[in-house]
Protein backbone atom coordinates (compact mmCIF):
# COMPACT_ATOMS: atom_id res chain seq x y z
CA UNK A 1 0.00 0.00 0.00
CA UNK A 2 2.27 2.76 -1.22
CA UNK A 3 1.72 6.42 -2.06
CA UNK A 4 3.37 7.19 -5.38
CA UNK A 5 3.80 10.42 -7.25
CA UNK A 6 6.54 12.61 -8.66
CA UNK A 7 8.06 15.46 -6.65
CA UNK A 8 6.12 14.55 -3.50
CA UNK A 9 7.38 17.40 -1.35
CA UNK A 10 7.55 20.39 -3.71
CA UNK A 11 7.07 23.23 -1.29
CA UNK A 12 4.71 24.24 1.45
CA UNK A 13 3.26 27.09 -0.60
CA UNK A 14 1.97 24.73 -3.27
CA UNK A 15 0.53 22.56 -0.55
CA UNK A 16 -1.40 25.42 1.02
CA UNK A 17 -2.79 26.40 -2.36
CA UNK A 18 -4.32 23.04 -3.13
CA UNK A 19 -5.52 22.00 0.31
CA UNK A 20 -8.83 23.81 -0.25
CA UNK A 21 -9.21 21.95 -3.54
CA UNK A 22 -8.61 18.69 -1.65
CA UNK A 23 -11.51 19.38 0.68
CA UNK A 24 -13.84 20.03 -2.25
CA UNK A 25 -12.65 16.92 -4.07
CA UNK A 26 -13.18 14.78 -0.97
CA UNK A 27 -16.69 16.13 -0.49
CA UNK A 28 -17.54 15.36 -4.11
CA UNK A 29 -16.16 11.84 -3.78
CA UNK A 30 -18.19 11.13 -0.67
CA UNK A 31 -21.34 12.47 -2.35
CA UNK A 32 -21.01 9.97 -5.18
CA UNK A 33 -22.08 10.23 -8.83
CA UNK A 34 -25.56 8.79 -8.48
CA UNK A 35 -28.23 7.21 -6.34
CA UNK A 36 -26.99 3.68 -6.99
CA UNK A 37 -23.49 4.56 -5.86
CA UNK A 38 -24.92 6.39 -2.84
CA UNK A 39 -26.78 3.24 -1.83
CA UNK A 40 -23.64 1.14 -2.19
CA UNK A 41 -21.63 3.69 -0.22
CA UNK A 42 -24.15 3.48 2.62
CA UNK A 43 -23.86 -0.30 2.60
CA UNK A 44 -20.07 -0.05 2.57
CA UNK A 45 -20.15 1.92 5.83
CA UNK A 46 -21.52 -1.16 7.56
CA UNK A 47 -18.48 -3.18 6.44
CA UNK A 48 -15.86 -1.08 8.24
CA UNK A 49 -13.45 -3.07 10.40
CA UNK A 50 -11.42 -1.46 13.18
CA UNK A 51 -8.94 -4.31 12.57
CA UNK A 52 -7.34 -5.07 9.24
CA UNK A 53 -9.27 -7.29 6.90
CA UNK A 54 -6.79 -10.15 7.18
CA UNK A 55 -6.67 -10.74 10.91
CA UNK A 56 -8.65 -11.41 14.05
CA UNK A 57 -7.54 -11.03 17.64
CA UNK A 58 -5.68 -14.27 18.51
CA UNK A 59 -7.53 -16.70 20.74
CA UNK A 60 -4.33 -17.25 22.73
CA UNK A 61 -3.66 -13.58 23.42
CA UNK A 62 -0.51 -13.31 25.54
CA UNK A 63 -0.91 -11.88 29.06
CA UNK A 64 0.03 -8.26 29.68
CA UNK A 65 3.26 -7.59 31.54
CA UNK A 66 2.63 -7.70 35.27
CA UNK A 67 5.62 -6.80 37.42
CA UNK A 68 9.25 -6.04 36.60
CA UNK A 69 11.46 -8.24 34.42
CA UNK A 70 14.77 -8.17 32.56
CA UNK A 71 15.91 -9.08 29.04
CA UNK A 72 18.93 -8.70 26.82
CA UNK A 73 16.81 -6.81 24.27
CA UNK A 74 13.33 -5.31 24.59
CA UNK A 75 11.43 -4.75 21.34
CA UNK A 76 8.56 -2.30 21.04
CA UNK A 77 6.06 -3.48 18.43
CA UNK A 78 4.86 -6.92 17.36
CA UNK A 79 4.65 -6.60 13.58
CA UNK A 80 6.86 -7.87 10.75
CA UNK A 81 9.90 -5.91 11.93
CA UNK A 82 9.59 -6.56 15.65
CA UNK A 83 8.89 -10.29 15.37
CA UNK A 84 11.57 -10.84 12.71
CA UNK A 85 14.12 -9.04 14.88
CA UNK A 86 13.08 -11.10 17.90
CA UNK A 87 13.48 -14.36 15.97
CA UNK A 88 16.93 -13.43 14.67
CA UNK A 89 18.06 -12.40 18.16
CA UNK A 90 16.80 -15.67 19.63
CA UNK A 91 18.77 -17.50 16.94
CA UNK A 92 21.84 -15.86 18.50
CA UNK A 93 20.79 -16.93 21.99
CA UNK A 94 19.53 -13.57 23.26
CA UNK A 95 16.83 -13.20 25.91
CA UNK A 96 14.13 -11.16 24.14
CA UNK A 97 10.93 -9.47 25.33
CA UNK A 98 8.38 -7.97 22.89
CA UNK A 99 6.02 -5.26 24.13
CA UNK A 100 2.88 -4.86 21.99
CA UNK A 101 0.17 -2.28 22.71
CA UNK A 102 -2.66 -4.31 21.15
CA UNK A 103 -1.79 -7.72 19.71
CA UNK A 104 0.79 -8.87 17.19
CA UNK A 105 -0.27 -7.83 13.70
CA UNK A 106 -2.77 -5.18 14.82
CA UNK A 107 -0.99 -2.35 12.96
CA UNK A 108 0.29 -2.10 9.39
CA UNK A 109 1.30 -5.77 9.31
CA UNK A 110 -2.37 -6.80 9.43
CA UNK A 111 -3.74 -3.97 7.27
CA UNK A 112 -1.64 -3.87 4.08
CA UNK A 113 -2.35 -5.24 0.62
CA UNK A 114 -0.23 -8.36 1.04
CA UNK A 115 2.44 -7.85 -1.64
CA UNK A 116 5.86 -9.40 -1.20
CA UNK A 117 7.59 -7.10 -3.67
CA UNK A 118 11.19 -6.33 -4.55
CA UNK A 119 12.59 -3.06 -5.83
CA UNK A 120 10.01 -2.56 -8.58
CA UNK A 121 8.09 0.68 -8.27
CA UNK A 122 10.54 2.44 -5.95
CA UNK A 123 10.47 6.23 -5.91
CA UNK A 124 13.76 6.73 -7.80
CA UNK A 125 13.11 10.42 -8.38
CA UNK A 126 12.78 11.00 -4.63
CA UNK A 127 15.90 9.23 -3.41
CA UNK A 128 18.51 9.26 -6.18
CA UNK A 129 18.99 13.02 -5.99
CA UNK A 130 19.89 12.60 -2.31
CA UNK A 131 22.00 9.41 -2.33
CA UNK A 132 23.37 8.89 -5.87
CA UNK A 133 23.67 5.77 -7.98
CA UNK A 134 26.11 3.78 -5.83
CA UNK A 135 23.90 3.89 -2.76
CA UNK A 136 20.94 3.44 -5.09
CA UNK A 137 22.37 0.09 -6.20
CA UNK A 138 22.64 -1.02 -2.56
CA UNK A 139 19.04 0.01 -1.98
CA UNK A 140 17.95 -2.16 -4.91
CA UNK A 141 19.90 -5.08 -3.43
CA UNK A 142 18.19 -4.52 -0.07
CA UNK A 143 14.66 -4.61 -1.46
CA UNK A 144 15.26 -7.49 -3.87
CA UNK A 145 17.14 -9.45 -1.21
CA UNK A 146 14.20 -8.99 1.16
CA UNK A 147 12.03 -11.15 -1.10
CA UNK A 148 14.49 -14.03 -0.93
CA UNK A 149 14.77 -13.58 2.85
CA UNK A 150 11.01 -13.77 3.43
CA UNK A 151 10.54 -16.75 1.11
CA UNK A 152 13.20 -18.59 3.12
CA UNK A 153 11.38 -17.75 6.37
CA UNK A 154 8.16 -19.29 5.02
CA UNK A 155 10.01 -22.60 4.78
CA UNK A 156 12.07 -22.27 7.94
CA UNK A 157 9.11 -21.46 10.19
CA UNK A 158 6.54 -23.51 8.24
CA UNK A 159 4.28 -20.51 7.65
CA UNK A 160 1.26 -21.18 5.45
CA UNK A 161 0.08 -17.74 4.31
CA UNK A 162 -1.52 -18.33 0.88
CA UNK A 163 1.65 -17.21 -0.89
CA UNK A 164 1.36 -17.01 -4.69
CA UNK A 165 4.84 -16.39 -6.18
CA UNK A 166 3.44 -14.92 -9.39
CA UNK A 167 5.45 -11.69 -9.43
CA UNK A 168 4.16 -8.13 -9.38
CA UNK A 169 3.01 -6.02 -12.32
CA UNK A 170 3.11 -2.22 -12.49
CA UNK A 171 0.54 -1.57 -15.18
CA UNK A 172 -0.66 1.40 -17.20
CA UNK A 173 -4.37 2.09 -17.61
CA UNK A 174 -3.84 4.78 -20.27
CA UNK A 175 -1.28 5.14 -23.11
CA UNK A 176 -0.09 8.43 -21.59
CA UNK A 177 1.51 6.49 -18.72
CA UNK A 178 4.00 4.66 -20.91
CA UNK A 179 6.74 7.27 -20.48
CA UNK A 180 6.56 7.07 -16.68
CA UNK A 181 6.62 3.27 -16.68
CA UNK A 182 9.55 3.03 -19.08
CA UNK A 183 11.57 5.74 -17.32
CA UNK A 184 11.21 4.06 -13.93
CA UNK A 185 12.04 0.70 -15.46
CA UNK A 186 15.19 2.04 -17.14
CA UNK A 187 16.44 3.60 -13.91
CA UNK A 188 15.80 0.34 -12.08
CA UNK A 189 17.77 -1.61 -14.68
CA UNK A 190 20.67 0.83 -14.39
CA UNK A 191 20.74 0.21 -10.66
CA UNK A 192 20.61 -3.59 -11.02
CA UNK A 193 16.92 -4.45 -10.76
CA UNK A 194 15.70 -7.05 -13.26
CA UNK A 195 12.25 -6.69 -14.79
CA UNK A 196 10.64 -6.87 -18.21
CA UNK A 197 8.28 -4.70 -20.22
CA UNK A 198 5.06 -6.42 -21.29
CA UNK A 199 3.33 -4.89 -24.30
CA UNK A 200 -0.39 -5.20 -24.96
CA UNK A 201 -0.04 -8.51 -26.80
CA UNK A 202 1.99 -10.05 -23.98
CA UNK A 203 -0.50 -8.74 -21.41
CA UNK A 204 -3.40 -10.37 -23.22
CA UNK A 205 -1.42 -13.59 -23.67
CA UNK A 206 -0.91 -13.75 -19.90
CA UNK A 207 -4.63 -13.17 -19.41
CA UNK A 208 -4.22 -9.86 -17.58
CA UNK A 209 -7.62 -8.09 -17.35
CA UNK A 210 -8.09 -5.71 -20.32
CA UNK A 211 -8.17 -2.48 -18.27
CA UNK A 212 -4.41 -2.88 -17.84
CA UNK A 213 -2.76 -2.04 -21.15
CA UNK A 214 0.97 -2.70 -20.67
CA UNK A 215 3.48 -2.54 -17.86
CA UNK A 216 6.63 -3.51 -16.02
CA UNK A 217 6.63 -7.08 -14.75
CA UNK A 218 8.85 -8.05 -11.83
CA UNK A 219 9.04 -11.85 -11.54
CA UNK A 220 10.19 -11.66 -7.92
CA UNK A 221 7.70 -12.07 -5.10
CA UNK A 222 3.96 -12.19 -5.33
CA UNK A 223 0.95 -11.94 -3.05
CA UNK A 224 0.14 -13.42 0.35
CA UNK A 225 -2.18 -13.14 3.31
CA UNK A 226 -0.27 -10.74 5.58
CA UNK A 227 -2.40 -11.64 8.60
CA UNK A 228 -1.46 -15.30 8.31
CA UNK A 229 2.17 -14.31 7.77
CA UNK A 230 2.45 -12.08 10.85
CA UNK A 231 0.64 -14.62 13.02
CA UNK A 232 3.00 -17.28 11.65
CA UNK A 233 5.93 -15.15 12.81
CA UNK A 234 4.23 -14.75 16.19
CA UNK A 235 3.82 -18.52 16.56
CA UNK A 236 7.45 -19.09 15.55
CA UNK A 237 8.62 -16.48 18.06
CA UNK A 238 6.67 -18.11 20.87
CA UNK A 239 8.08 -21.53 19.96
CA UNK A 240 11.58 -20.04 20.00
CA UNK A 241 11.14 -18.70 23.52
CA UNK A 242 10.49 -15.03 22.80
CA UNK A 243 8.44 -13.48 25.60
CA UNK A 244 5.55 -11.54 24.06
CA UNK A 245 3.46 -9.20 26.20
CA UNK A 246 0.29 -8.16 24.36
CA UNK A 247 -2.20 -5.45 25.43
CA UNK A 248 0.85 -3.80 26.98
CA UNK A 249 1.46 -0.20 25.89
CA UNK A 250 4.80 1.44 26.54
CA UNK A 251 4.25 4.49 28.76
CA UNK A 252 7.85 5.75 28.83
CA UNK A 253 11.46 4.65 28.71
CA UNK A 254 14.63 5.78 30.46
CA UNK A 255 17.93 5.80 28.59
CA UNK A 256 21.22 4.54 29.96
CA UNK A 257 23.53 1.55 29.80
CA UNK A 258 20.45 -0.33 30.98
CA UNK A 259 17.22 0.88 29.41
CA UNK A 260 14.03 0.70 31.46
CA UNK A 261 10.70 0.51 29.62
CA UNK A 262 7.72 1.38 31.79
CA UNK A 263 4.28 -0.16 31.13
CA UNK A 264 1.00 0.23 33.08
CA UNK A 265 1.68 -2.71 35.44
CA UNK A 266 5.38 -3.36 35.16
CA UNK A 267 8.71 -2.61 33.52
CA UNK A 268 11.37 -4.29 31.36
CA UNK A 269 15.05 -3.53 31.87
CA UNK A 270 17.40 -4.43 29.00
CA UNK A 271 20.80 -3.61 27.57
CA UNK A 272 19.25 -2.62 24.23
CA UNK A 273 15.88 -1.55 22.89
CA UNK A 274 14.40 -1.73 19.38
CA UNK A 275 11.66 0.56 18.15
CA UNK A 276 9.71 -1.46 15.56
CA UNK A 277 6.58 0.68 15.65
CA UNK A 278 6.54 1.89 12.03
CA UNK A 279 3.95 4.68 11.60
CA UNK A 280 3.44 4.91 15.36
CA UNK A 281 7.12 5.76 15.99
CA UNK A 282 6.74 9.59 16.02
CA UNK A 283 3.94 9.21 18.55
CA UNK A 284 6.37 7.31 20.77
CA UNK A 285 8.75 10.26 20.84
CA UNK A 286 11.29 9.15 18.22
CA UNK A 287 11.98 10.21 14.61
CA UNK A 288 9.39 13.02 14.78
CA UNK A 289 11.35 15.04 12.20
CA UNK A 290 12.23 12.08 9.96
CA UNK A 291 9.13 9.97 9.33
CA UNK A 292 5.40 10.56 9.34
CA UNK A 293 2.38 8.27 9.47
CA UNK A 294 0.28 8.16 6.32
CA UNK A 295 -3.22 6.68 6.42
CA UNK A 296 -3.99 4.20 3.65
CA UNK A 297 -7.18 2.25 3.02
CA UNK A 298 -8.46 -0.98 1.49
CA UNK A 299 -11.67 -2.68 0.43
CA UNK A 300 -12.36 -6.38 -0.05
CA UNK A 301 -15.26 -7.81 -2.03
CA UNK A 302 -17.34 -10.85 -1.26
CA UNK A 303 -16.04 -13.99 -3.05
CA UNK A 304 -16.44 -13.90 -6.81
CA UNK A 305 -18.55 -16.60 -8.45
CA UNK A 306 -16.92 -18.97 -10.95
CA UNK A 307 -18.56 -16.98 -13.77
CA UNK A 308 -17.20 -13.69 -12.40
CA UNK A 309 -13.72 -15.14 -12.04
CA UNK A 310 -13.88 -16.40 -15.61
CA UNK A 311 -14.93 -12.95 -16.82
CA UNK A 312 -11.73 -11.49 -15.34
CA UNK A 313 -9.28 -14.03 -16.75
CA UNK A 314 -6.13 -13.40 -14.71
CA UNK A 315 -5.01 -17.06 -14.46
CA UNK A 316 -1.65 -16.36 -12.76
CA UNK A 317 -3.17 -13.90 -10.24
CA UNK A 318 -0.31 -11.44 -10.45
CA UNK A 319 -0.49 -8.57 -7.99
CA UNK A 320 -1.20 -5.41 -10.02
CA UNK A 321 -0.37 -1.84 -9.09
CA UNK A 322 -1.18 1.00 -11.44
CA UNK A 323 1.06 3.74 -12.82
CA UNK A 324 -1.08 6.55 -11.43
CA UNK A 325 0.67 9.25 -9.42
CA UNK A 326 -1.27 7.84 -6.45
CA UNK A 327 -1.35 4.18 -7.28
CA UNK A 328 -4.19 1.72 -7.03
CA UNK A 329 -3.42 -1.91 -6.24
CA UNK A 330 -5.59 -4.84 -7.30
CA UNK A 331 -5.26 -8.49 -6.36
CA UNK A 332 -7.20 -11.73 -5.96
CA UNK A 333 -7.05 -13.68 -2.71
CA UNK A 334 -7.11 -17.37 -1.91
CA UNK A 335 -10.81 -16.92 -1.08
CA UNK A 336 -11.48 -15.55 -4.58
CA UNK A 337 -12.18 -12.05 -3.26
CA UNK A 338 -10.81 -8.88 -4.82
CA UNK A 339 -8.76 -6.51 -2.65
CA UNK A 340 -8.24 -2.92 -3.83
CA UNK A 341 -5.98 -0.59 -1.87
CA UNK A 342 -4.46 2.89 -1.55
CA UNK A 343 -5.92 5.41 -4.06
CA UNK A 344 -6.52 8.25 -1.55
CA UNK A 345 -4.12 8.74 1.35
CA UNK A 346 -3.93 11.27 4.14
CA UNK A 347 -1.38 12.62 6.60
CA UNK A 348 -2.92 13.28 10.05
CA UNK A 349 -1.96 16.56 11.68
CA UNK A 350 0.76 16.21 14.30
CA UNK A 351 1.51 12.61 13.25
CA UNK A 352 -1.50 11.40 15.23
CA UNK A 353 -2.74 7.89 14.44
CA UNK A 354 -6.44 7.59 15.32
CA UNK A 355 -7.97 4.25 14.37
CA UNK A 356 -10.87 5.67 12.35
CA UNK A 357 -12.60 4.86 9.03
CA UNK A 358 -12.07 6.82 5.82
CA UNK A 359 -15.33 6.53 3.88
CA UNK A 360 -14.16 8.91 1.16
CA UNK A 361 -11.27 6.56 0.43
CA UNK A 362 -13.52 3.49 0.41
CA UNK A 363 -15.83 5.18 -2.08
CA UNK A 364 -12.88 6.04 -4.34
CA UNK A 365 -11.63 2.46 -4.13
CA UNK A 366 -15.05 1.11 -5.10
CA UNK A 367 -15.07 3.42 -8.13
CA UNK A 368 -11.61 2.14 -9.09
CA UNK A 369 -12.90 -1.43 -8.75
CA UNK A 370 -15.81 -0.64 -11.09
CA UNK A 371 -13.56 1.07 -13.64
CA UNK A 372 -10.96 -1.70 -13.83
CA UNK A 373 -13.35 -4.67 -13.54
CA UNK A 374 -16.72 -3.71 -15.06
CA UNK A 375 -17.87 -7.34 -15.25
CA UNK A 376 -18.15 -7.46 -11.45
CA UNK A 377 -19.58 -3.98 -10.95
CA UNK A 378 -21.95 -3.86 -8.01
CA UNK A 379 -20.45 -6.80 -6.15
CA UNK A 380 -20.94 -6.45 -2.38
CA UNK A 381 -18.08 -5.65 -0.10
CA UNK A 382 -16.98 -8.01 2.64
CA UNK A 383 -14.85 -5.45 4.49
CA UNK A 384 -13.15 -2.07 4.35
CA UNK A 385 -10.39 -0.83 6.65
CA UNK A 386 -7.67 1.78 7.09
CA UNK A 387 -4.29 1.95 8.79
CA UNK A 388 -0.93 3.71 8.90
CA UNK A 389 2.34 3.19 7.12
CA UNK A 390 5.41 5.32 7.77
CA UNK A 391 6.90 7.54 5.12
CA UNK A 392 10.15 9.51 4.92
CA UNK A 393 10.71 12.47 2.63
CA UNK A 394 13.03 10.44 0.38
CA UNK A 395 10.78 7.33 0.54
CA UNK A 396 13.66 5.24 1.92
CA UNK A 397 13.86 3.10 5.06
CA UNK A 398 15.06 4.83 8.21
CA UNK A 399 17.20 2.33 10.12
CA UNK A 400 19.71 3.29 12.78
CA UNK A 401 20.74 3.69 16.40
CA UNK A 402 20.46 6.55 18.87
CA UNK A 403 20.78 7.32 22.58
CA UNK A 404 23.70 8.44 24.72
CA UNK A 405 24.87 4.83 24.95
CA UNK A 406 24.01 4.00 21.32
CA UNK A 407 21.72 1.17 22.39
CA UNK A 408 18.32 2.35 21.09
CA UNK A 409 17.76 0.90 17.63
CA UNK A 410 14.96 1.81 15.25
CA UNK A 411 13.40 0.93 11.92
CA UNK A 412 10.68 2.88 10.11
CA UNK A 413 9.93 4.35 6.70
CA UNK A 414 8.56 1.24 5.01
CA UNK A 415 6.84 3.51 2.44
CA UNK A 416 4.57 0.73 1.27
CA UNK A 417 7.21 -2.00 0.92
CA UNK A 418 6.91 -3.27 4.46
CA UNK A 419 6.20 -6.99 3.97
CA UNK A 420 9.66 -7.65 2.59
CA UNK A 421 11.81 -4.79 3.81
CA UNK A 422 10.56 -4.69 7.40
CA UNK A 423 10.95 -8.46 7.69
CA UNK A 424 14.49 -8.43 6.33
CA UNK A 425 15.44 -5.63 8.70
CA UNK A 426 15.19 -8.13 11.57
CA UNK A 427 18.33 -9.86 10.33
CA UNK A 428 20.13 -6.54 9.85
CA UNK A 429 19.22 -5.17 13.29
CA UNK A 430 20.10 -8.41 15.08
CA UNK A 431 23.56 -8.27 13.50
CA UNK A 432 23.92 -4.59 14.38
CA UNK A 433 22.99 -5.20 18.02
CA UNK A 434 25.79 -7.78 18.16
CA UNK A 435 28.19 -5.10 16.87
CA UNK A 436 28.37 -6.46 13.32
CA UNK A 437 27.28 -4.09 10.55
CA UNK A 438 25.97 -6.13 7.63
CA UNK A 439 27.31 -4.85 4.27
CA UNK A 440 23.75 -4.32 3.06
CA UNK A 441 22.91 -2.17 6.08
CA UNK A 442 26.14 -0.22 5.65
CA UNK A 443 25.37 0.26 1.97
CA UNK A 444 21.94 1.81 2.48
CA UNK A 445 23.00 4.12 5.30
CA UNK A 446 22.16 7.73 4.46
CA UNK A 447 21.00 10.97 6.06
CA UNK A 448 17.20 11.12 5.99
CA UNK A 449 16.04 14.66 5.12
CA UNK A 450 14.11 16.54 7.80
CA UNK A 451 10.39 17.06 7.39
CA UNK A 452 8.80 20.49 7.54
CA UNK A 453 7.48 21.61 10.92
CA UNK A 454 3.75 21.84 11.59
CA UNK A 455 1.51 23.32 10.30
CA UNK A 456 3.56 23.59 7.09
CA UNK A 457 4.00 19.81 7.00
CA UNK A 458 0.27 19.15 7.10
CA UNK A 459 -0.40 21.75 4.41
CA UNK A 460 2.40 20.65 2.09
CA UNK A 461 1.87 16.91 2.36
CA UNK A 462 -1.90 16.87 2.07
CA UNK A 463 -1.69 19.55 -0.60
CA UNK A 464 0.62 17.33 -2.63
CA UNK A 465 -1.73 14.39 -2.12
CA UNK A 466 -4.67 16.51 -3.29
CA UNK A 467 -2.83 17.69 -6.41
CA UNK A 468 -1.89 14.16 -7.43
CA UNK A 469 -5.43 12.96 -6.80
CA UNK A 470 -6.74 15.68 -9.10
CA UNK A 471 -4.33 14.66 -11.88
CA UNK A 472 -5.31 11.01 -11.49
CA UNK A 473 -9.03 11.84 -11.52
CA UNK A 474 -8.61 13.81 -14.76
CA UNK A 475 -6.91 10.80 -16.32
CA UNK A 476 -9.64 8.47 -15.08
CA UNK A 477 -12.32 10.79 -16.46
CA UNK A 478 -10.60 10.73 -19.84
CA UNK A 479 -10.52 6.92 -19.79
CA UNK A 480 -14.21 6.77 -18.83
CA UNK A 481 -15.18 9.17 -21.60
CA UNK A 482 -13.24 7.16 -24.16
CA UNK A 483 -14.91 3.94 -22.99
CA UNK A 484 -18.36 5.51 -23.26
CA UNK A 485 -17.80 6.22 -26.98
CA UNK A 486 -16.91 2.63 -27.76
Amino acid sequence: MKPSRRDFFKGAAAGVAVTTVAAAATAAAVAGPGAADDAMAAADMEKYRALGGWIEKPSDIRPALDGDTTADVVIIGGGFAGLSTALELRRQGANVAVIEREFCGFGASGRNAGYLAGAGGLEHDLFLKHVGDETGKKIIQYYDGAVDYVEARFKEYDIACDYVPSGVLRAAVDPSQEGRVRESMEIGHRLGHKSQFLDSVEMRTRGIPPAFLFGEYDPRGGTLNPGKYVLGLRAAALRAGVRIYETTPMLSYAEGRTIKVQTPRGAVSARAMVFATNGYTPGNGLLETKVMPVRVSAIETEPLSPAQLKSLGWPRREGIVTAHYMMESHRLTASDTLVVTTKKVRYPYGSRTPNVPDYGAYHALRRALHERFPTVRGIALRACWSGYISFAQDALPVIGVTGADQNIFFTAGCSGHGVGSQSFVGHLLAQRIRGVVDPILAGIRHDTPDLLPEPLRWCAVNGAFAATNIMDERLNAKIAARSAWR
